[in-house]
């Protein structure tokens, strides 16, 4: 039975953590012939720089061929179904599809189309695996992997991000404790402890993942100068600075793209204790390790 990655609920937690052990081999990003012969299609939807680029990099990595469907140039915009496409590409026996797409649960959707494993890239709020699980390998090897009743804040615009949703499956899974803290607009229903002021648990905190607030998920629309007025208004109670963090022991992650000054001050983005880019290398190899075991069954 094909396996796929459309949700972190797909892989259990002994496959998570077995997962990372051929992770931690793959830190170095070294090319190797692991999928040699391999062929896997992208298939975006949506604009991306990481998530693209870092599946694209671990793909050829593992010495797989990649090929790239350019959605604006595709059959789609003559009008042929989003399944329908992916059923065909399925039928030309790719080893792997990579989608992304704006519609919750469509990747979900497309499970009995086809007959090789699909990873989600992200669709729409609903859930972006690869992203939740390589933030959980950052957190896991920034703590050695003792990371039972650590606390975690999610800062930022939850309602809208599919970041979010998958990290707020996966973590409490393995003990984390997510302290959501956002304003008012961007509050879920949720089981979780929520609050409007990350000075009301600051020291209660592990780790803080900043969000960026997604103009372009809202259902309203606002002129340049209204979204500019709200960034700098947001920036002011919700972006992670020096003068919160002080000399605290806070591990602090992004998703990214960063909104500098917005979600994280320049002056956090130097500091050590940031860890942005290790989660941007991080990925790279995550994704290397999910290719491997949805490709090759280990």
């Amino acid at each position: 039975m094909t396996q796929h990655l459309i949700t972190t609920a797909d892989f259990t937690n002994e496959e998570i953590l077995k997962l990372y052990e051929d992770t931690k081999l793959f830190l170095d990003l070294q090319s190797n012939n692991l999928l040699q012969g391999k062929l896997i299609v992208t298939l975006f939807f949506e604009n991306s720089t990481r998530t693209r680029s870092s599946f694209e990099i671990a793909a050829k990595r593992l010495g797989a061929e990649v090929v790239n469907l350019e959605v604006h140039t595709s059959s789609t915009k003559k009008g042929e179904t989003v399944y329908d496409t992916v059923a065909n590409l399925s039928a030309m026996k790719p080893d792997a599809i990579i989608i992304r797409h704006s519609e919750n649960g469509l990747p979900e959707s497309l499970r009995e189309f086809v007959s090789c494993p699909i990873l989600n890239a992200g669709d729409g709020k609903n859930a972006h695996p690869t992203q939740a699980l390589l933030d959980l390998f950052t957190i896991m090897e920034h703590f050695n992997y003792n990371v039972e009743g650590k606390n975690i804040a999610i800062v930022g615009d939850i309602l809208n991000s599919r970041v979010a949703s998958s990290n707020l499956e996966l973590l409490p899974r393995f003990g984390l404790n997510p302290i959501l803290v956002a304003p008012k607009e961007f509050h879920v229903n949720s089981s979780f402890k929520t609050v409007k002021n990350i000075k009301r648990v600051i020291d209660q905190l592990d780790i803080i993942m900043s969000l960026r607030v997604q103009h372009e998920r809202h259902a309203f629309t606002y002129s340049k100068e209204e979204v500019e007025e709200k960034k700098n208004k947001y920036a002011k109670k919700y972006c992670i600075t020096k003068k919160l963090m002080k000399e605290k022991d806070i591990l602090l992650l992004h998703p990214g793209p960063v909104n500098r000054n917005v979600d994280i001050s320049d002056e956090m983005l130097e500091d050590p204790r940031c860890k942005v880019l290790e989660q941007v290398k991080n990925g790279v190899a995550v994704r290397m390790a999910c290719l491997k075991k949805l490709i090759l069954n280990q």
